[in-house]
Parts: C-alpha cells; sequence; structure tokens
C-alpha cells in the first residue's frame, strides 16, 4: 500500500516542552487509523503538527511525497481535508451550501460552481446519508447532523487524507455508531485515508484499521487494535487507580475496594449480568465462596448463612444482599 503521509524523526511540541521526539509515522491509502491516549498526552498537538497548522521542533511531515509546509493552501485543501470538535458558524447557510465550500479549492479565478462541482456535493452528501439535511438552515441542525454534514464537506474536497479531530465528543451513542460506521465505510469503499482522534475507545478498538496509542511522556504505540490488547500496551496506557482495562471483555472496568466474595452459578446473558451486578455493588465473584447465586432464566436464588431465598429481579437480590 502506498503511503499518503509520512513523517520522519518528527519532534512535536513547543519551545519549552517537548510533547514527542522522533516519530516514524505513515498512513496508508485506504485506513482508518484511530488515534489515542490520556488527557493531555498531546494528541491534539500531534493532530496540529501533521495538518501543518503547527510547526514541528523537528523532522519532517510528507503529504502526497511533498514537504506540507512548501505546499500552498489552495493545493494543500485539495489533498487535505480536517474536521475539527468546534462547532462552526455558518450564518444563513443551508447544508448544501456548507458542503460546497469543500469545492471551492477546485474552482477556477472565478470560484463559481460547475457541475461537476454539485455532482462531487451530492455524491458526498450520499456517502455521509444527510440527503434529508441537503436544504435544511446548518444553524437548525442537531450536533450529530452537523458532524455529517461537515463529513460531506470535508470529503467534497476529494482529499488523499481528512483528519477528524473528536468528532464524535458531545454525541449519544447511536450518533457515534453512526459516524464511526460512516467513517469506515468511507475508508472500505471510497478509499479514503483517515487519521481520527477520539476518547471513544471501543468504538476505536472495534472500528481502527490501526491504532496510535500515544501515551503521557511520549511513547507512542502502534498496531492492530488487537495486537496492542494481546500485548498489554493498551491496558498500560489508560492505567491508573482503581481503573483497568479487560483483555478478555474490551472493556474498561472499576476496581473498587471489594468488601466480600460471591460466587455465581448459571450461564448467559442472566448470569454476565448478575456477576455485573454483584461487583458494582462491591463484591468479588470468585468460583468458590460461602455466599452463592444462582441464575435460572429471569428468576435467582441466594444461598447465605445455610439459608435460601428466591428472587424474581436482580434488584430484589441486590437488595436482600446488601
Amino acid at each position: 500500500m502506498s503511503a499518503v503521509l509520512e513523517t520522519k524523526n518528527l519532534t512535536i511540541g513547543y519551545p519549552d516542552h517537548t510533547v514527542a521526539a522522533n516519530l516514524n509515522l505513515s498512513l496508508e491509502k485506504g485506513a482508518l487509523v484511530c488515534l489515542l491516549g490520556p488527557n493531555g498526552a498531546g494528541k491534539s498537538t500531534l493532530m496540529r503538527t501533521l495538518c501543518g497548522m503547527q510547526k514541528p521542533l523537528g523532522g519532517s511531515v510528507t503529504l502526497s511525497g511533498r514537504d506540507i509546509h512548501r505546499i500552498a493552501p489552495r493545493e494543500l485543501a485539495k489533498l487535505l481535508s480536517v474536521v475539527l470538535t468546534e462547532r462552526v458558524s455558518a450564518g444563513l447557510l443551508s447544508a448544501y451550501e456548507l458542503v460546497a465550500l469543500g469545492r471551492y479549492p477546485h474552482t477556477g479565478w472565478s470560484g463559481r460552481l460547475a457541475e461537476a462541482d454539485h455532482r462531487a456535493i451530492r455524491e458526498s452528501i450520499e456517502l455521509v446519508g444527510a440527503q434529508d439535511l441537503a436544504a435544511r438552515p446548518f444553524s437548525e441542525l442537531s450536533d450529530g447532523e452537523r458532524q455529517k454534514v461537515m463529513m460531506a464537506r470535508a470529503l467534497a474536497q476529494q482529499p488523499s487524507l481528512m483528519v477528524l479531530d473528536e468528532i464524535t465528543a458531545f454525541l449519544d451513542l447511536p450518533r457515534r455508531v453512526d459516524i464511526m460506521r460512516t467513517l469506515r465505510r468511507l475508508a472500505r469503499e471510497q478509499g479514503c485515508t483517515i487519521l481520527l482522534s477520539t476518547h471513544d475507545l471501543d468504538l476505536a478498538l472495534r472500528s481502527g484499521d490501526r491504532l496510535w496509542l500515544l501515551e503521557k511522556g511520549g511513547a507512542l504505540h502502534i498496531g492492530a487494535p488487537e495486537e496492542l490488547v494481546l500485548a498489554g500496551t493498551f491496558a498500560g496506557a489508560f492505567r491508573s487507580e482503581g481503573i483497568e482495562f479487560d483483555s478478555l471483555s474490551g472493556h474498561f472496568q472499576l476496581h473498587d475496594q471489594f468488601r466480600g466474595t460471591v460466587s455465581v452459578r448459571g450461564d448467559g446473558v442472566a448470569a454476565a449480568w448478575t456477576k455485573r451486578a454483584l461487583e458494582r455493588l462491591g463484591l468479588e465473584v470468585v468460583p468458590q465462596a460461602d455466599t452463592v447465586v444462582e441464575t435460572n432464566g429471569l428468576t435467582w436464588s441466594l444461598t447465605r448463612d445455610g439459608r435460601r431465598s428466591e428472587h424474581s429481579s436482580i434488584t430484589d437480590l441486590l437488595g436482600t444482599i446488601q
């Protein structure tokens, strides 16, 4: 695969503070890469440097084989599109008109849109599933709808690379899933190269072709999601007091001080969620314990101190245990 963007011995940061050094990165055509890391690790600094918005302290960034800082702005807009988290003020523009702004780097000196430009605009709107939004005022759209339109504008530029900074921030779960599904499809079907900075760790693990995992201190780990999980790198980067990544379930778990133990007998979904409820209560689930909970469909039995009780809901069960 050909590299759309590459860095050589890149050092990022500020005159009085180096965030990360000697980064040799590449983004391959058609890949969806998720940039992850704890707050304060320097993800935004890396994104700005890769986009040419911030000068590197050392090394170089090349886009389509050219130094990004030597590409004229109009030409750069044909190669690179950027979507940030900041809310865009579009005045009275409709969604269609806002997407159309992505075509102006391709227009002549008059700035007039040709039929080919309108075709690219329509195709971009269709790709993100925003046809029903095209005629509506951009200012009246929800956050999720705005993000779709902003992605369509970025696509209308027909760039080699899309850089998206926390575009799922402040969206509810269905909208976040929808956005990630759209990005996955664009990478696979349209050959778009996408770099996405996100705190949505679960969706990144499920959607990204590769992860860039930036730790505080500047260490950057690169690999397929599964590779970083199996190596323990993912858990190590996010480990903090009371919070751990469970590599078996693929989720973060809260581990408070346990105040007792309990054994759960049963299989299936009911048993799995019963264990979660008991852990939330502060009980460690172990294979053998004096207190035993048995699940049978949606009924539960509790054996404790030689006495057995029956329960028709988890709420009732937990209330008895407490």
